[in-house]
């Protein structure tokens, strides 16, 4: 079963979300935005991602410039903490089977987990 991280204000989200519904894959929707995130559930998705916080924090969101992050000295767990209490800065979309996930961005990364 794949977790889809959502932001449906996002057009990539959209896509991604089109794309795996015309390949008919079974998949629940996390709307991140709303239903937010937990600590664990950030640093799971950093092991699955293969990728430090870092890598996968939007760095041109209005927040990131705010919290001065690119100046800060952080640990990931610090990062990832920031990702939950500012859901915002999640990359999106992301397609998780709970081990592994990727980045939708381009749209086709999707298909490497399927």
């Amino acid at each position: 079963m794949f977790t889809y991280y959502h932001n449906s204000k996002c057009s990539k989200s959209r896509e991604g979300l089109e794309l795996l519904k015309k390949k008919k894959v079974s998949f629940t929707i996390k709307d991140y935005l709303k239903e937010g995130l937990s600590l664990n559930e950030v640093l799971e998705l950093s092991k699955a991602l293969n990728l430090g916080p870092n890598d996968f924090i939007r760095k041109k969101e209005d927040i990131y410039k705010e919290l001065n992050l690119s100046e800060r000295n952080l640990t990931q767990k610090e990062l990832c903490k920031i990702i939950v209490d500012n859901p915002r800065l999640l990359e999106r979309p992301i397609l998780s089977n709970g081990k592994r996930a990727v980045i939708g961005r381009p749209t086709e990364n999707l298909l490497k987990l399927l």
